[in-house]
């Protein structure tokens, strides 16, 4: 189908990941294709005296190599794991931000998504506030958790002087943040976006909080690797996870003049909201699914044009169920040919970075001609009953990719990637 403006187009040149699968684009793609767990037992804090015992941590991750010691009691754990995502794009994307020229910098902006920030920083200072530790507290309490200083700390970090915003819409917001940054490079505002999403929640008032819920796994900690299981009948909630995946996103004539490579197309990104309820979904799917369909609107695509789809596959009895509708009502009876995969079921759920993982996932299968499984998938779910390339990856050309999510508040987002020709 043909494209139906002449909007400027968004390319991706870079990308950086700080992962609990894989720290740096080789590990993680490796992990990825390979189908390998990053859940392990909690080791941020002592987890034995809660039911859930298991996260997706970043392992032997090294703080100390992207902040100052002194500096690290004043910032939250999600800057050094951005940071590091963010420093890899950059070099990925063969710039050097250090030597871009003033009118560069002034149009290249960082707009990334985040689910809760600093809130694991904030816990700690509240914590010791009730403590009445005071002496140990941070003077930056209040800056450092606000969501908004995250993308300022990168910015600062890099020189960059183009907008600098937090996108936090839930589980959507690193998809929202690659929505936001397409419509500023469409419309000419900015040249280049440093974009993505990082997330920090595996801290012990916020597991307990989703344990209250009700929706973390208890059922997996003898066997960590086995607790994320997407679409598997015997699921019965999520793993909480951390992470950050960040990427470059440029104006396709502002990268193809300065040779860089291009990894994928941002083509299409649709939202939506069900305006239902603050966490559960509908059952009908017809949200989420128009959230896919405009997405493909605006790409120029139809269901034939679809070879995969990243799903957003949380593990809980609900989402996926009903994303699975929404997939069949979005594709037809295409839905039932089109290979899909939850990368959650190998890294947990890392929030509102989890958008961007999704895409790192599929930029990795674009390139490698390789489906990454959905792992842990011995027994599905009879409701959830399409192609979710169970177990082992699978070769398979891509040209077109949805990368799907969903989040609390009946929120919806998709986007849909093009591979770079």
């Amino acid at each position: 189908m043909p494209r139906k403006d002449l909007r400027r187009r968004v390319v991706i040149t870079g990308m950086g990941v700080v992962s609990p699968n894989g720290v740096g684009n080789r590990a993680f793609s490796d992990a990825v294709l390979q189908g390998r767990s990053g859940v392990r037992r909690i080791s941020r804090f002592d987890p034995s005296e809660i039911p859930v015992q298991i996260a997706g941590e970043v392992p032997d991750f090294d703080e100390l190599a992207w902040v100052e010691k002194r500096e690290r009691k004043h910032i939250s754990r999600v800057l050094p794991l951005a940071l590091a995502a963010a420093t890899e794009a950059l070099q990925d994307s063969g710039i050097d931000h250090a030597s871009l020229p003033l009118e560069q910098k002034r149009r290249f902006g960082v707009i990334l998504g985040s689910g809760g920030g600093s809130q694991e920083f904030t816990e700690e200072q509240y914590r010791l506030f009730f403590h009445q530790d005071y002496k140990k507290m941070s003077l930056f309490c209040i800056p450092t958790g606000v969501m908004g200083t995250l993308s300022s700390d990168l910015s600062v970090r890099f020189g960059l002087l183009g907008a600098s915003h937090v996108v936090t819409t839930g589980c959507t917001s690193s998809t929202d943040a690659f929505g936001y940054s397409l419509r500023q490079i469409q419309s000419g505002r900015l040249d280049m976006v440093l974009s993505g999403g990082a997330d920090a929640p595996i801290a012990l008032g916020i597991v307990k909080g989703f344990i209250l819920m009700k929706i973390l796994t208890d059922s997996w900690n003898h066997a960590p690797e086995r607790g994320s299981r997407p679409f598997s009948v015997d699921r019965d909630g999520f793993v909480l996870a951390e992470g950050a995946w960040m990427f470059v996103l440029e104006e396709y004539e502002h990268a193809h003049a300065r040779g860089a490579k291009i990894l994928a197309e941002i083509c299409g990104y649709g939202s939506t909201c069900e305006a239902f309820h603050r966490v559960r979904l509908q059952e009908c799917g017809e949200e989420p699914a128009r959230a896919i369909g405009l997405a493909m609107s605006e790409a120029g695509i139809g269901p034939d044009d679809v070879q995969y789809v990243n799903l957003h596959g949380t593990s809980t009895q609900l989402n996926d169920r009903i994303e699975t509708r929404a997939l069949k009502l979005a594709l037809g009876e295409r839905a039932r040919e089109v290979p899909m995969s939850a990368l959650k079921s190998q890294i947990g759920h890392p929030q509102g970075a989890c958008g961007a993982a999704g895409v790192a996932a599929t930029v990795v299968a674009m390139h490698t001609q390789q489906l990454p499984p959905t792992i842990n998938l011995d027994n599905p779910d009879p409701e959830c009953d399409l192609d979710y390339v169970p177990t082992i990856g699978r070769k398979k050309a891509i040209e077109h990719a949805i990368c799907n999510c969903i989040a609390f508040g009946s929120k919806n987002s998709a986007l849909v990637l093009r591979k770079s020709a």
